[in-house]
C-alpha cells in the first residue's frame, strides 16, 4: 500500500473513530482530537479537568475504540513503585518469579497522578521514555503501542505532589477539559440516566496503530515550517533574543527542545487527519497550546493579573 493510500485510509477511519467515541463522550471534541493525535504520534497526554468531566470515561472509550489493552492505576499517597511495575515473589518451587504490574498494557490511565509521592511518579518515567522497565536488575520491554494518559484535578491541591517540570516535559500534550455547554449537559444527563447502553466498536489493532505512528513520521515537512516551530518555542524563553515583551514580563521559564520536536510531530498528525500530505504553519499553531502550556512557567505577576498561558502562547503566532 502506498503512503498516499495509507493517509486516505487513516482519514476515513479517523472519521469513523470520532463517531464511535461520540456514542459515549458527548462534546469535548478538542480533548478527544488531541488525545487521538497523541496516540497517533506515540506520545503521552495529561488530561486536566475538574471532577465529573468524563476524563476516565474518555480514556476507557478511546482504548475500546482503538482495540487496545487498558489498565487503570489509581494514584494514592501510599502507592509504591512495585504496585505499578510489578514485583518478584517466591513461588511454590521456592524460585523467584516476576509478577507483572499494571504498567504492562497498551494504554495506562494514571488517575490523579499528582496524588502520589515523587518516588512513585518517577516509576512511570522510564516506562514513558524508554518503553521498558527495570525491576531487580532485570530489563523488561513493554508491548507496543504504549501510552500513558494521566489525569489531574486542578482545584483540589491539598495532599498533592505537583509533578516536577522534568516529568511534565515527558507528556506530549496537556489537555484541558472544559465544562460542557448547556445543550451538551442536557444530552449527558439524558444518556446517563436512562437504561440504554452504547456499544463502542473497535476499529484498529495494536499493529495498525504502530503502522500509523511510522506513517506519521514519514510525512515530509518544509524547512520554513520547522523553522517556524523552533522560533515559536524560542519566543517562550524570557532570556532569548526572540522573546516578546509579554513573555519577558510574565514568564519565568520557557519551553525546551522537546517542545519543538513535539510541535512538528503533532503538526504532521494534524495535517494527515485533515487530508493534507504535509503540515503548514496553521497545523503548528493548531497544536501549539496543548504542547506548550505545561512547559511554560508563569511568574507571580501573571498570576496576579490573571494572564493565562493560553493568551501568552496565542500572542506569539
Amino acid at each position: 500500500m502506498s503512503d498516499v493510500t495509507a493517509v486516505n485510509n487513516l482519514v476515513e477511519k479517523y472519521t469513523q473513530l470520532k463517531q464511535e467515541i461520540s456514542k459515549v463522550i458527548i462534546g469535548q471534541d478538542e480533548a478527544v482530537s488531541f488525545t487521538l493525535l497523541s496516540i497517533f504520534c506515540g506520545g503521552h497526554s495529561l488530561l486536566i479537568g475538574v471532577p465529573g468531566l468524563a476524563k476516565t470515561l474518555l480514556v476507557n472509550t478511546v482504548s475500546d475504540a482503538l482495540g487496545l489493552g487498558f489498565k487503570r492505576i489509581q494514584f494514592t499517597p501510599d502507592l509504591m513503585p512495585s504496585d505499578i511495575l510489578g514485583s518478584e515473589i517466591l513461588d511454590e518451587n521456592r524460585q523467584f518469579k516476576f509478577i507483572k504490574g499494571p504498567i504492562f498494557s497498551n494504554i495506562i490511565l494514571a488517575d490523579e497522578i499528582n496524588r502520589t509521592p515523587p518516588k512513585t511518579q518517577a516509576a512511570l518515567l522510564e516506562a514513558m521514555q524508554e518503553r521498558s522497565v527495570t525491576v531487580t536488575g532485570h530489563h523488561y520491554k513493554l508491548d507496543l503501542p504504549f501510552f500513558v494518559l494521566a489525569t489531574q484535578n486542578p482545584i483540589e491541591q491539598e495532599g498533592t505532589y505537583p509533578l516536577p517540570e522534568a516529568q511534565l516535559d515527558r507528556f506530549m500534550f496537556s489537555i484541558n477539559l472544559e465544562y460542557p455547554t448547556f445543550e451538551e449537559e442536557v444530552q449527558v444527563v439524558k444518556s446517563t440516566t436512562s437504561n440504554t447502553q452504547a456499544n463502542v466498536n473497535s476499529l484498529f489493532s495494536a499493529e495498525e496503530i504502530v503502522a500509523i505512528q511510522k506513517l506519521i513520521r514519514k510525512v515530509p515537512v518544509a524547512d520554513n515550517v520547522v523553522e517556524y516551530a523552533v522560533s515559536l518555542v524560542g519566543k517562550t524563553r524570557p532570556k532569548s533574543d526572540q522573546a516578546t515583551e509579554l513573555v519577558k514580563k510574565y514568564i519565568d521559564w520557557g519551553a525546551g527542545p522537546r517542545a519543538s520536536q513535539n510541535l512538528i510531530l503533532a503538526a504532521k498528525a494534524h495535517a494527515v487527519i485533515n487530508k493534507k500530505y504535509s503540515p503548514d504553519i496553521e497545523d503548528v499553531q493548531a497544536v501549539a497550546v496543548p504542547i506548550l502550556s505545561h512547559r511554560i512557567v508563569k511568574n507571580y505577576k501573571a498570576e496576579a493579573e490573571g494572564i493565562t498561558v493560553k493568551q501568552i502562547i496565542e500572542s506569539l503566532f
